[in-house]
């Protein structure tokens, strides 16, 4: 794995982790080996996933550390997400897709909503970031935030998005520095079962 995607993994398990003095380590040395535009992209995503007081809370140590100005705001489209964000969850999810979405509208039809046109289509569909490596940082997050159903889906995206199987350990590594004993084990077992499926 290059530099800069462990780089940005490292970034955001640190978000998932709530850690600030950890999160200022992770972003200082994403500050020196990643794409700038690239971090910003992790910071935006982990909003889906942590809330927006944890994404402001990096951009804000970000923007301390970074000379990059902030981009401009992106227009509104919930068309085109909508579009996007179909074509998006379909790639990470394949045979899986139409279930997961019945499966949430059984929830309540806004989430599904939501997830298609918010999720997929204006965050994880944008440009600046390849959807194997916004994938791979979803690993992390969700491997600190210890939400085991989701990790497991999203293990099983990134390979389905191009990861390689040694790219979503290495995920697993930097994220299991903010874990205990007991939630590392719970993504491995995961991830042995991913593993498994995939060389029967």
């Amino acid at each position: 794995m290059i530099e800069n995607d462990r780089a940005l993994i490292r970034v955001s398990a640190a978000l998932a982790s709530r850690d600030v003095d950890a999160l200022t380590k992770a972003l200082g040395w994403a500050n020196q080996v990643a794409d700038p535009l690239q971090v910003e992209e992790v910071i935006l995503q982990s909003y889906l996933f942590l809330g927006f007081p944890t994404a402001l809370t990096g951009m804000s140590i970000w923007r301390s550390q970074s000379t990059t100005l902030p981009g401009r705001a992106s227009a509104l489209d919930c068309e085109g997400w909508e579009a996007r964000g179909r074509d998006v969850c379909r790639a990470v999810y394949e045979g899986q897709y139409d279930e997961l979405r019945e499966h949430v509208r059984d929830l309540h039809p806004d989430l599904e909503l939501w997830m298609v046109v918010e999720g997929y289509g204006k965050v994880l569909g944008r440009p600046g970031l390849p959807l194997a490596t916004r994938e791979l940082c979803i690993v992390a997050i969700l491997t600190v935030s210890g939400a085991l159903k989701q990790l497991y889906s999203h293990m099983r995206g990134a390979l389905n998005v191009g990861a390689r199987s040694g790219d979503v350990d290495a995920a697993l590594s930097e994220a299991e520095v903010f874990v205990d004993e007991e939630g590392r084990r719970a993504s491995r077992r995961l991830w042995e079962k991913i593993l498994a499926s995939h060389q029967a």
